[in-house]
C-alpha cells in the first residue's frame, strides 16, 4: 500500500459506496494527472469492440502503464473518473466491476459517469486518474 496517499472515509456518509469519499496526499508528494486511459491496443485499435468489461480491462491495463512511465502505481491514484459510453446502468456496473477489482483494496474516491460518446471509433470506456508520488 502507498504511503503517499491517505483514504479518508466517514461514518456519516452512506458505506454502500465501494470507494472512499476523499483523499490526501503530503505536501511533498508530486502530483501526477493522467490523461484517460483508452482501451486502445499499440497499434490504434480499439480493443474489446462492443465488450464494456473488455474495454475496461484494456483501460486499466493501459493506465498502469502510464502511471509506471510516470513513476507511479496504482496504491498511489488519488482518485479516478470512470467514463462509460451508455445510460444503461447495467453498462456502467460492468465497467465498475472491473476497475473495482483492478484496484483492490486501494478504493479511492471514484465518480463513474455515462456519457454519449468518447472520442474514438468503437470506444466504450475511458478512465482518468490523479496519483501522488515522493520522489
Amino acid at each position: 500500500m502507498s504511503q503517499n496517499v491517505v483514504l479518508i472515509r466517514s461514518a456519516e456518509l452512506s458505506n454502500v459506496a465501494q470507494y472512499a469519499y476523499a483523499a490526501t496526499a503530503p505536501a511533498e508528494a508530486r502530483l501526477i494527472f493522467l490523461a484517460g486511459a483508452c482501451p486502445l491496443n499499440l497499434d490504434g485499435s480499439t480493443a474489446g469492440v462492443g465488450d464494456y468489461s473488455a474495454q475496461a480491462s484494456k483501460a486499466m491495463e493501459n493506465l498502469v502503464i502510464a502511471l509506471h512511465a510516470a513513476g507511479a502505481r496504482l496504491d498511489d491514484v488519488l482518485s479516478t473518473r470512470v467514463l462509460v459510453a451508455s445510460s444503461n446502468q447495467s453498462d456502467l456496473v460492468k465497467t465498475w466491476a472491473v476497475v473495482r477489482e483492478a484496484f483492490g483494496t486501494h478504493d479511492v474516491p471514484s465518480t463513474l459517469l455515462g456519457v454519449t460518446v468518447l472520442g474514438y471509433t468503437d470506444q466504450l470506456v475511458e478512465i482518468e486518474a490523479v496519483a501522488a508520488v515522493i520522489d
